[in-house]
């Protein structure tokens, strides 16, 4: 049977964000004010894993209907209806236009109404429509003739919910014309690595969210954090959407309602807006120092990690004053930003003796930080969580000095 815990206690409320963050946020909000779907045609094929347990299918077969069945809907000209006052039933304030939300705007079967979308997309310039697409492959033949380089009123979402898709989909999707592009991993079956094409500075965005309904596959908390920290590291806003309804956080499975789904994400503050102060929000509970020490034990990279004799004799010759005076510096300049520059690289492995600590204790980066002290990325270190930093790599230091 089901059941509802909350899976981030602790959470900081604050929904005073920053407007930056509030209006990104905004953006991907299901059924929100936000928000308008406009679905010219109803019904798709499957072609992934992710198109399983697809939503649309699920409905559809609760009344009855078969959804691979592909037809033009009543709302096929939405974009283009007017009230009785004549003016146009949709506008900019109601929000970014969803389009196709119950089917693919690339299907093939589709390819006789498309023309007519374009044309009304085209007229409807002072409107934003975000197109999400699994079959970015079929882009350059959907596209108008007068599309150019892109059109600034369209954004682009290309979806890959793992690896495999990632691989084949994203190259595609970064070589085609569009002005605005956009990622979305949902439902996220598995860990992907996205992070060389976000360092292009095309991406604008990334969404990630779990997969609902009675027979949603599992999406687990790591794979959501490692997609951000890539987001971190590249200055991509991260949206993390939904739990979905089986969540694994910490080892431990969590079945969440649908209706709070969306909820437990808001609520973890793992969303993430560039030089916010978005992360702030996040609540966390720094490691009891004894779990800790006994933890980098257990670990073969950590517990390998050994002052030389060169290191030794430095401390001696410097004294510990100065030596947590360097690491209060090297925190500062190297941990403490909310992107540090080469964030996973910024710590030689040897060449000092608080670098040599760093690595031992897993103070050596924000990945590693969040992962052993629950510290989390894309915040800027407070004085607090610096003075933690340098504590635990001089209780390191004088414990492997003799």
């Amino acid at each position: 049977m089901a059941f509802f815990v909350d899976i981030f206690r602790g959470i900081c409320y604050n929904f005073t964000a920053p407007k930056q963050a509030e209006k990104l946020g905004a953006r991907l909000q299901d059924g929100g004010e936000h928000m308008t779907i406009w679905n010219p045609w109803h019904g798709c094929r499957k072609i992934s894993p992710g198109c399983k347990n697809c939503y649309v299918y699920r409905r559809d077969e609760s009344v009855g209907r078969d959804a691979s069945q592909v037809n033009k809907t009543q709302d096929y000209t939405l974009p283009l209806k007017k009230n009785r006052q004549g003016g146009y039933k949709i506008t900019a304030q109601n929000g970014t236009v969803f389009t196709c939300m119950t089917s693919d705007f690339f299907l093939d079967t589709a390819d006789e109404w498309r023309d007519g979308c374009w044309d009304m997309i085209r007229q409807r310039s002072d409107l934003e429509f975000h197109i999400i697409t699994k079959r970015i492959d079929r882009f350059l033949q959907c596209i108008p003739d007068d599309w150019g380089e892109g059109w600034d009123n369209v954004t682009i979402c290309c979806t890959c919910e793992d690896k495999e898709r990632a691989e084949y989909r994203l190259p595609i999707f970064m070589e085609v014309p569009i002005k605005h592009r956009q990622i979305i991993s949902e439902p996220m079956l598995e860990e992907i690595d996205i992070e060389k094409y976000l360092r292009t500075g095309l991406i604008e965005q990334v969404t990630c969210g779990g997969e609902s309904g009675d027979e949603a596959r599992c999406c687990d908390f790591r794979w959501v954090k490692e997609l951000r920290r890539q987001c971190i590291r590249c200055g991509v806003p991260f949206y993390f959407k939904q739990t979905g309804a089986k969540f694994i956080k910490d080892g431990r499975l969590y079945h969440i309602e649908r209706k709070l789904q969306m909820a437990q994400a808001e609520r973890s503050g793992y969303s993430y807006y560039p030089n916010t102060g978005s992360a702030d929000r996040i609540r966390y509970v720094l490691p009891e120092r004894k779990n800790l020490i006994d933890r980098l034990a257990r670990s073969d990279f950590r517990s390998k990690f050994r002052l030389t004799d060169k290191d030794k004799l430095y401390i001696e010759s410097k004294g510990m004053d100065v030596i947590r005076s360097h690491a209060q510096d090297f925190v500062k300049k190297r941990l403490a930003p909310e992107n540090p520059e080469n964030d996973g690289k910024q710590t030689p492995m040897r060449g000092h003796p608080v670098f040599v600590a760093q690595h031992a204790s897993a103070c050596c980066c924000r990945g590693c930080l969040e992962k052993w002290h629950n510290i989390p990325s894309g915040k800027v270190l407070n004085d607090a969580e610096q003075n933690y930093i340098v504590d635990v790599l001089m209780d390191w230091i004088e414990r492997h000095r003799e």
